[in-house]
């Protein structure tokens, strides 16, 4: 995504679609495509909405969002008036779910404050120069859930979900089943305000549990600056955890789902903490960078005021991603892979080369995105398993897949959303380290079928049907 010049006779920039050659190598095929349109763009999602085998695309702008359905062979149409979407706030994140279980994918958007350019504040760190105002200079609004009433047509049903919230200053999202009752529960993260939890009461309607749960606050009890997200089993206890990206000096958050609808910050004593504390996290994402069987943790980083240096020494404008590699027991050590400082936004991740290991692209603000080739993970065995839906939807977004070696059992669900304003790889990477096969691959499907396969060799990008 592209954010347009704020002045009329500024740069003209459109959004920009790259068609993998298949060699290491991208085409720039924009124009013509119907994505090729001109507006303050932030985040992006992808998912297959009407079951056609075709991924759509909807990008979250400050001014109204837009819908494209895939009309194949790389070009796109714009039927965000006719689909019934009207978000016109200020769009961030956004994550397709399937969160009544009728095989139809929905959409939940995450809207931050009330801002226009003309309605802009003054603010400044020095007393000097221009900064950005906090986010308590401006009201809240409420984030979207649109549900999929099938015909390429949805409803906005925020209210009736029991989602309305005014006062949300939202910027990430992550659908989770957080107790596993085989439903999608969502976290919503909020810059300055209390992070939401919405436990799904499996009849349209959501409860929200974020302070009885440990995770709208800090250790402190104050709402901190939170922006990406994302959920998975860091640890093997067969429950999903949270982590979720936050400015300089308040260091990540690293929620450990206790199981029993309680969460626990295990960053402030581990080198999760330390190694974040300076760090302003945006994008952030866990992933099996090195193919072991334990999700890492990638975060990406960069203050939003070019002045900070001035004001608070220790900290920088530019910073360098942080990963964490997972080492097991729930203990994480730094590894230096990331050398150079940027500003960092949004990040995601997936396999371009189709070597099996997991590749890396950041976004920048003001600058070039970076795309991050994983050279040498693939020593690990590894397995690839992209889900079909046929009574679920599509992309199988909700199924839990388990994979079982010699040396254990994992398990991933396929979820959109998570990092900040970014859509990543709807397929997943197991990491099967030494192991030549997985004994046993099991699939659970939205709405409670399973499917199992035995005795699946390592090294492939499996394609999975539903039966």
């Amino acid at each position: 995504m592209n954010g347009k010049d704020w002045t009329d006779h500024g740069r003209h920039t459109t959004a920009a679609l790259y068609r993998n050659r298949h060699d290491g190598t991208f085409e720039d095929i924009t124009k013509g495509s119907g994505l090729d349109f001109e507006a303050y763009s932030l985040g992006v999602t992808i998912g297959d909405y009407d079951n056609d085998g075709r991924d759509d695309v909807y990008i979250t702008t400050l001014g109204g969002d837009r819908l494209f359905h895939n009309e194949g062979g790389g070009h796109f149409r714009d039927v965000t008036a006719e689909a019934g979407f009207h978000n016109a706030s200020f769009g961030t994140s956004a994550a397709w779910l399937d969160y009544d279980l009728d095989g139809k994918l929905d959409l939940f958007v995450a809207n931050y404050v009330q801002w226009t350019p003309q309605a802009d504040l003054w603010c400044s760190l020095d007393g000097a120069t221009k900064s950005y105002c906090t986010p308590e200079s401006y009201k809240g609004t409420s984030s979207k859930l649109y549900r999929n009433l099938g015909g390429g047509k949805f409803a906005d049903v925020t209210e009736q979900a029991g989602l309305g919230d005014p006062n949300g200053k939202a910027l990430g999202v992550t659908p989770f089943d957080y107790d596993g009752d085989g439903w999608t529960d969502l976290f919503v993260s909020n810059d300055t305000q209390p992070n939401k939890l919405y436990h799904n009461l499996k009849n349209g309607r959501f409860q929200e549990v974020g302070l009885a749960s440990g995770v709208a606050f800090g250790e402190d009890g104050v709402a901190r600056a939170a922006m990406g997200v994302d959920a998975a089993d860091y640890d093997r206890s067969g429950r999903p955890h949270l982590i979720v990206g936050n400015f300089s000096n308040q260091m990540l958050s690293l929620y450990h789902n206790e199981g029993n609808g309680l969460f626990v910050d295990e960053a402030p004593r581990s080198t999760v903490g330390r190694a974040s504390l300076l760090k302003l996290t945006f994008g952030l994402f866990f992933f099996d960078y090195d193919l072991d069987g334990y999700p890492d943790i990638l975060t990406a980083n960069g203050h939003l005021d070019e002045a900070i240096e001035r004001v608070q020494p220790k900290v920088r404008y530019r910073q360098t991603p942080l990963l964490l590699r997972n080492r097991g027991g729930g203990m994480f050590e730094e590894v230096d892979a990331f050398p150079t400082p940027m500003v960092a936004r949004g990040m995601a991740y997936g396999d371009y080369d189709r070597d099996g290991d997991l590749d890396v692209l950041i976004a920048t603000n003001h600058g070039p995105a970076y795309l991050y080739r994983n050279d040498g993970a693939n020593i690990n065995h590894w397995l690839n398993v992209k889900l079909e839906g046929t009574r679920s939807n599509r992309d199988g977004i909700g199924a839990v897949v388990r994979v079982t070696t010699a040396g254990g059992t994992q398990w991933q669900t396929v979820h959109s959303g998570s990092s900040y304003c970014s859509a990543s790889d709807l397929s997943l990477t197991f990491g099967l380290g030494r192991d030549e096969k997985a004994t046993r691959v099991e699939i659970d499907w939205p709405a409670g079928a399973r499917q199992v396969l035995t005795d699946v060799s390592a090294g492939q990008h499996l394609v999975v049907r539903q039966l």
